[in-house]
């Protein structure tokens, strides 16, 4: 696993679940971590790499132009933030298979404060905080 690699995927965690931190704790950075790691198993439909996943268009809102979070994951003011260097670390123990996949296979989500078009309610997997996931593939 490259350095590239490993730090888009802890600024797409970083983007998708820091403000679930506070009060759920490590679960959802791991999942989101989780739902990328199962999109790269499936192969090329997703991307070939962590970054070609994260960065696909339209699958991680963060990535999305129109996010608020968008222009902060293209700088490096946060970096030295200790809620992003713990997104680097669990970054790195799930790479490795350190921890288990919380979401048993998902590899979709959205945030519970959204409904978007792909969501069926009788394919909900599981949730984690406020986001709802699913195995689509």
């Amino acid at each position: 696993m490259n350095e590239e690699d490993l730090n888009i995927l802890a600024r797409t965690m970083y983007g998708e679940a820091r403000g679930e931190y506070a009060t759920s704790g490590l679960a959802p950075l791991i999942a989101i971590a989780n739902v990328i790691m199962n999109r790269l198993k499936k192969g090329k439909r997703f991307g070939k790499t962590i970054s070609e996943v994260c960065l696909k268009p339209k699958q991680f809102s963060c990535w999305n132009e129109n996010d608020p979070n968008y222009a902060l994951l293209k700088g490096n003011e946060f970096l030295k933030e200790p809620l992003f260097m713990l997104c680097l670390e669990v970054a790195k123990k799930v790479v490795k298979g350190s921890w288990p996949d919380l979401t048993r296979g998902c590899d979709h989500y959205h945030a519970t404060s959204c409904n978007p078009s792909w969501a069926n309610p009788d394919k909900i997997k599981l949730r984690i905080g406020h986001h709802i996931f699913y195995n689509l593939t």
